[in-house]
């Protein structure tokens, strides 16, 4: 495959651009096949697929297997530090590439790196968004996430403390304290029109390190969404049973929207 020299001003190898088109034509796979796909020598092929993955743009998946970043990530990736020269690798990258037949889950590691990719999902949203937060990141997205109730989003949300902002269709846990202290750091969750995730913790104290998991599994969205939906009826029975008090009109109208919304 002969690879157009503006590609090298995106920050690959030969090799590396190689070994990438031809894994996202053909995965998983292993290095030997992808040696024989790509015309790569065994013995760099190795090399290069460490380099990847060290980049970001490749998963070694077990069993000497990889799989490639999804082109959509690449691109995004690629867009936000260069100007120029994309429109070349785009055009080789849907020539080359295979209807998916896996689903991975992907980490991001950095504070500003995952709040990056929240405010992208949120500000994608057309539809419906959910939420759990701590006070620390709901500030950091607050203005993403009226912006996106304003054009008609419905933002579900559970604030883990007491919240940056007010939202129609919000609680406050009951017991975020306790979850914090056990945990040792501030859960993370957002929850996409069904169609994807970005999900973990930060560690107190270790937040820039903290790994935080983006995907579109189907069944990972699915069971995240449930159990985001699942912590408003926690609130409801906690009001009810724990503190001995009625819901208020608006909660019992906050309630019949949650127990619709399958």
């Amino acid at each position: 495959m002969k690879i157009p020299e503006s590609l090298l001003n995106l920050g690959f190898s030969q090799y590396e651009i190689t070994a990438y088109l031809s894994l996202i034509g053909h995965h998983p796979t292993n290095g030997s096949q992808l040696s024989r796909l790509s015309g790569i020598p065994r013995a760099r092929i190795y090399d290069v697929l460490t380099t990847l993955r060290n980049k970001g743009f490749v998963v070694e998946l077990g069993d000497g297997l990889y799989a490639p970043l999804p082109p959509e990530e690449l691109l995004k990736r690629l867009r936000h530090t260069f100007e120029s020269d994309i429109g070349d690798l785009e055009e080789f990258i849907n020539s080359a590439t295979a209807p998916p037949s896996y689903e991975y889950v992907w980490s991001i590691r950095g504070y500003d790196a995952v709040m990056s990719k929240a405010r992208e999902m949120i500000s994608s949203a057309k539809s419906e968004i959910y939420v759990r937060l701590f006070p620390t990141e709901g500030r950091h997205l607050d203005k993403a996430l009226h912006d996106a109730e304003d054009r008609g989003v419905s933002v579900k949300y559970i604030s883990m403390g007491p919240p940056p902002s007010e939202f129609q269709l919000q609680v406050v846990h009951p017991e975020s304290a306790a979850v914090e202290k056990n945990l040792g750091g501030r859960t993370f969750d957002i929850v996409v029109e069904k169609e994807q995730i970005l999900v973990g913790m930060f560690d107190t104290g270790a937040e820039d390190r903290s790994m935080i998991n983006w995907a579109k599994n189907h069944w990972f969205v699915v069971a995240t969404r449930d159990s985001l939906r699942h912590d408003f009826f926690h609130y409801f029975l906690y009001k009810i049973l724990e503190q001995k008090q009625r819901l208020t009109a608006k909660e019992k109208s906050l309630y019949d929207v949650i127990a619709r919304d399958y």
